[in-house]
């Protein structure tokens, strides 16, 4: 089966989140499967474009509305992702460092979209299946189904995966003009709320659609940022499937990234090096439990609450635990984090910004990991930290709630909380804390989560299940 998978991000060549992380590890497994996957891509000016080789496979043109634009499509000669790695290259459009948060987002990504499908209309064999992931390849289905001059992708099964549906890209109707040349009876199938809503267009339009957890798809029906009415009305081509982690890469075992390896057989010997590692670099106490938090410092992943959070559970508590922090976002929790070194007593510290090396180390030191989202698809922190024998301190919400199970439940590895409120995340560490004082208990835990299966391969045929039900 040829599936061709299209998307904004694709880890290593350009990730901002999970997004990145899925598409750079899905692929390869369904290629391992025997099937002919691939990724399409946006040529961003990454190191990764200039540290690979490429041969140039498709040289063309198309249009985006009035302006006509080249287009230049190159593939990884090495197949190092384990998968084909095309991407697009549109000058003065594509070629920039960041993947998004630019004022023309709208024509980059219409002009991408444009672009592939003219690319794949070219083909003398048709893919047997198009993947796209959220908004930024949320127009591709309507693409080959509706505009009069990609007919001949009309009858191609589509699958859309949304990865986080807070975000939808919808633009203004005077933008409409940069679709090819539609069929106008279907400006219902574009259309949302007064705007073009390119994921909305998407969950109309593709013959499947994919949610990153079961969990998660129940709650859109509920709080998908206007959406709500339509994931009902289509839920019945609606489904969930819980994203997977590559152990190739997430693995304390064959971690580069880590000096000292370890395995299930030693885990106490080596998280305590690495914790040692950890708690010099920043200047922490060997001694105490240390949490971390790993993500972008945003409302939606709970970050404005960590300050107050670890200012209470050093009043209420008791200064007996360490918490590390990494991750940027919006500034003012930043600021917030930030402030609490005035506080510190060899219990706290922070670095802001993007960092794999340290993160990767903070999970094999660290002793809980820390998530409070108030929104989590599915969530891979607490899949990496799990096997790096963290245990994750989570809200029941999205993909924690299908991935962890609370210590006080039957077979439970993990500590949850309801609400993403300052004192129920408070309760939380107090309860990890305790946790941390029963060394027995503590160490049974470590190997039980080391030893789950979150791996890509059971995702990965269930999403080729999905394909191969449409034939």
């Amino acid at each position: 089966m040829q599936i061709v998978h299209i998307s904004a991000e694709c880890y290593p060549v350009a990730k901002v989140g999970g997004l990145g992380d899925v598409v750079g590890s899905l692929p390869r497994f369904q290629s391992e499967m025997g099937h002919q996957s691939s990724v399409v891509m946006p040529m961003y000016r990454t190191n990764y474009l200039y540290t690979h080789d490429w041969e140039v496979v498709h040289k063309a043109s198309s249009n985006l509305g009035h302006w006509w634009f080249d287009y230049t499509v190159i593939k990884e000669k090495s197949n190092a992702q384990g998968f084909s790695l095309y991407l697009v290259d549109i000058n003065g459009l594509l070629d920039r460092e960041k993947v998004y948060g630019y004022e023309d987002d709208v024509e980059r990504f219409c002009a991408f979209q444009i672009a592939v499908a003219n690319w794949l209309s070219s083909w003398g064999s048709l893919p047997h299946v198009v993947h796209v992931h959220d908004h930024h390849a949320g127009l591709f289905p309507f693409i080959m189904q509706h505009t009069y001059a990609f007919k001949k992708l009309q009858h191609i099964p589509t699958v859309v995966t949304i990865h986080n549906a807070q975000y939808q890209g919808a633009f203004g109707w005077d933008k409409t003009m940069y679709l090819p040349h539609w069929d106008s009876w279907k400006r219902g199938m574009l259309e949302w709320q007064g705007t073009i809503n390119p994921l909305a267009s998407a969950i109309k339009c593709a013959w499947k659609v994919t949610t990153v957890s079961h969990s998660y798809l129940d709650e859109l029906k509920f709080m998908s940022n206007g959406l709500e009415p339509l994931f009902e009305f289509e839920k019945g081509k609606c489904m969930g499937i819980i994203n997977g982690i590559d152990y190739q890469v997430w693995d304390p075992a064959i971690d580069n990234y880590l000096t000292e390896n370890y395995a299930v057989n030693d885990v106490e010997k080596g998280k305590l090096r690495n914790k040692e590692i950890i708690c010099k670099q920043f200047g922490l106490d060997l001694n105490k439990p240390l949490f971390i938090f790993i993500g972008r410092l945003v409302g939606e992943k709970g970050a404005d609450l960590l300050p107050q959070v670890i200012h209470d559970s050093f009043q209420h508590i008791g200064r007996k635990m360490n918490f590390l922090v990494l991750g940027s976002g919006d500034k003012e929790v930043e600021s917030g984090i930030a402030s609490l070194k005035k506080i510190a007593k060899a219990d706290f510290n922070e670095y802001i910004g993007y960092n794999e090396n340290l993160s990767h180390l903070m999970y094999a030191a660290a002793d809980f990991l820390l998530m409070p989202s108030r929104v989590e698809p599915c969530g891979l922190n607490q899949l990496y930290a799990m096997k790096y024998g963290t245990i994750p301190v989570v809200r029941r919400t999205g993909g924690l709630k299908d991935t962890v199970v609370d210590i006080g439940e039957e077979g439970g590895y993990g500590i949850l909380f309801n609400h993403a409120a300052v004192g129920d995340i408070t309760q939380a560490v107090y309860r990890a804390v305790e946790t941390y004082q029963q060394k027995e208990t503590l160490h049974t835990i470590r190997k039980k989560i080391m030893s789950l299966d979150f791996s890509w391969n059971r995702s990965a045929k269930e999403y080729v299940d999905l394909y191969q039900s449409f034939y």
